[in-house]
């Protein structure tokens, strides 16, 4: 598992799963993320080169989280319920079973 900056926010994708929004925090925490800098994302809020994305998956019957650090941020007109994020590009880190 790769080192955690706590000091960078995290965004969590719960693709609707609020059931385990509680559990997927906890896990967060439990592998260094601050529980402080856990933010549920949103379409038109985005975060910031070197921030963390947190992701259930998959999506329809999530089984982990997959873990990306955001690498580049271009403009894009917003579409749906991805949003501002259509323009993120980021690297897989590493994932956590749920």
């Amino acid at each position: 598992m790769s080192e955690i900056d706590k000091e960078k926010d995290v965004y969590l994708f719960l693709h609707g799963k609020m059931d385990l929004q509680e559990k997927s925090i906890e896990e967060l925490v439990s592998k260094g993320f601050s529980k402080e800098k856990i933010i549920l994302a949103l379409p038109d809020k985005l975060g910031k080169e070197g921030d963390y994305m947190a992701m259930l998956w998959a999506p329809h019957n999530p089984d982990h989280i997959k873990i990306q650090k955001i690498t580049k941020i271009e403009h894009v007109e917003p579409e749906g319920v991805i949003g501002l994020w259509k323009g993120v590009s980021k690297d897989d880190m590493f994932t956590i079973p749920l």
